[in-house]
């Protein structure tokens, strides 16, 4: 296996509310043919939108269940100001924020915000390792 993650799907308890949040956060989706799935592409990988239950039912496990999944999403940015900036735009498109922004151990600047469903976003600075281009704006 290839060391590389080609789509994170989440699922989601309403598709056209996701849809909405993270098109609000200048996510661009691509044009389907199914009501049922949206897809975003990304810098180097896709982020698939997928219902709850039909996601779980494809995986063959139950739907059931919820609190930390033990899993969280990163988005770094190319400084601490830009995390706040992040952070303030995911609320005003319907996050909630899980952790305030701040100083963290290993040297960077996080904070976690949580999407309608839940699903964690860590929106980070770390000095010590950029790896992208320069944000714009």
């Amino acid at each position: 296996m290839q060391p590389r993650i080609s789509m994170i799907t989440l699922g989601v308890r309403d598709l056209k509310r996701s849809i909405a949040f993270y098109k609000a956060l200048g996510f661009p989706e691509l044009e389907q043919e199914s009501d049922d799935v949206a897809f975003f592409p990304l810098n180097g990988t896709w982020l698939g939108l997928y219902g709850h239950d039909a996601l779980a039912e494809d995986a063959a496990i139950a739907p059931a269940g919820s609190g930390f999944r033990g899993v969280s999403l990163a988005h770094n940015v190319d400084s601490e100001e830009k995390v706040d900036a992040v952070i303030a735009e995911a609320v005003a498109a319907g996050a909630t924020v899980q952790k305030q922004a701040e100083k963290v151990f290993w040297g960077g600047y996080s904070g976690y915000i949580a999407d309608p469903d839940g699903h964690l976003w860590e929106i980070a600075y770390n000095p010590f390792a950029w790896v992208g281009p320069k944000d714009e704006d």
